[in-house]
């Protein structure tokens, strides 16, 4: 018999939007036809070129260094200094087998508890509860297109006993698509720097902005309390690699943290795989041809999640209006009295309710935290008609040879189309 751990029996369940994804590829496997609007990944095809670095390096077999290849980190670290308008040294670089694994070893190695805004990603505070650490949530409404302050901060600050304490910034936001101004990353660290608050910065989508403002990092405004993570799999659609990064700061704190990191990566992954590491170099080393993919590819996903924000928009859905990444984040309390006559009463219910009626695949706000009774949903832009690797390389082709979005969204989106209508006919019947 097997005898689980306390996390094991209470804290441990699959991750909601892995778990949805893999419900939706069975619905695929059966024949159904679903439109999954509940899983981001980008779905473009691998750079030519990393492609054939990835070839050329299937030989590496070694064991890497535990923080990472050196002339991966070195590469690195020319991006984040371009990135972060100050020097990053390689040894303020470490490489994990994703952000998410560097993630959970930096709340590892402190002793913090968390502070989350709300709503947030689906993992951080998952983190926390399976290190026996106390997460605190930042409190956002509907209301308030899901927007804090710096006073709302302080609010919750005042009530963490713990002197150790690691505030989670997303921008562009999971599950939002909003980002951070710099006027505001400004304020949040003369705060952060006054209380002594490590920042943990996730800015994975920090390459996918739809130009509505730029990208800029925390790390720009108080280098020595920000840690940075990133990696390839948002920008050049790599999630399958693995691959992340995290910059610590170049402090004697950020250097005590490092050595722990090393230990924690020796110990659970040893290194990510080595012909990744090497592969990467390339990603990281400043290509035009590169960039300018990365620039395509945001493009695009702007494109995409632009048009179904215009569409709710038209419509009257509230929803802030996302400046990066590929998702938006609806709400729909102001058809509450209507969905509850449908026995929808909750986001989980309204979730459940357009899959199992309208064939549209979501995910409820509760699991990004927000309260059961907020009818927010997330809504993912990424794998419409783009849901298998031939026709996202044919979407891409096909914005090639006529690059103006609109022609792209009118004739080669049939998928995002009929899933708009279904939108529709499900409003209208409300």
């Amino acid at each position: 018999m097997i005898h689980l751990s306390h996390a094991g029996q209470q804290k441990l369940t699959p991750s909601p939007t892995l778990h949805l994804n893999e419900r939706i590829q069975a619905l695929w496997a059966q024949g159904q036809m679903v439109y999954h609007m509940g899983f981001g990944e980008s779905r473009f095809p691998a750079h030519p070129k990393l492609v054939a670095a990835l070839q050329a390096h299937a030989h590496q077999t070694s064991y890497l260094a535990g923080q990472g290849l050196l002339p991966l980190r070195e590469a690195a670290a020319g991006f984040y200094s371009r990135q972060f308008r100050h020097p990053v040294t390689a040894e303020q670089l470490i490489i994990g087998p994703g952000s998410k694994a560097l993630m959970f070893a930096i709340q590892m190695a402190l002793t913090a508890d968390l502070i989350v805004p709300t709503p947030s990603w689906v993992s951080y505070v998952p983190h926390a509860r399976l290190l026996g650490r106390t997460a605190h949530a930042i409190p956002a409404t509907a209301a308030s297109a899901y927007q804090w302050d710096v006073a709302t901060l302080d609010a919750v600050v005042r009530q963490v006993n713990n002197p150790a304490k690691l505030l989670v910034l997303n921008s562009p936001n999971n599950p939002t698509g909003q980002m951070f101004t710099a006027d505001f990353l400004r304020q949040l660290a003369d705060y952060c720097r006054q209380h002594q608050i490590w920042v943990l910065s996730d800015e994975i989508y920090g390459l996918v902005p739809h130009g509505r403002q730029p990208h800029h990092s925390m790390a720009e405004f108080y280098p020595e309390g920000t840690m940075v993570l990133g990696g390839l799999s948002k920008h050049l659609s790599l999630g399958g690699w693995r691959l992340g990064t995290a910059v610590l700061p170049a402090t004697a704190e950020g250097r005590t943290l490092m050595h722990a990191l090393i230990g924690l990566a020796s110990e659970i992954w040893s290194s990510p795989s080595a012909p990744i590491q090497y592969a990467a170099v390339a990603a990281y080393q400043n290509d035009p041809e590169i960039t300018a993919y990365v620039a395509l590819c945001a493009h695009l996903h702007a494109a995409r999640t632009q048009h179904v924000w215009s569409w709710l928009n038209e419509l009257g859905v509230p929803c802030a209006q996302p400046a990066g990444g590929f998702y938006l984040f609806p709400n729909f309390d102001r058809w509450r009295v209507p969905l509850a006559r449908l026995g929808v009463y909750t986001a989980d219910d309204l979730a459940t309710y357009l899959l199992e009626h309208y064939h549209i695949a979501t995910l409820p706000g509760t699991v990004f935290g927000t309260p059961a009774h907020d009818l927010s949903l997330r809504l993912a832009t990424s794998y419409l008609d783009m849901e298998t690797a031939p026709q996202a390389a044919d979407l891409l082709a096909a914005y090639r040879a006529q690059p103006h979005a609109d022609y792209l969204l009118e004739r080669h989106h049939p998928h995002l189309t009929a899933a708009l209508e279904q939108w529709e006919a499900f409003l209208a019947k409300l």
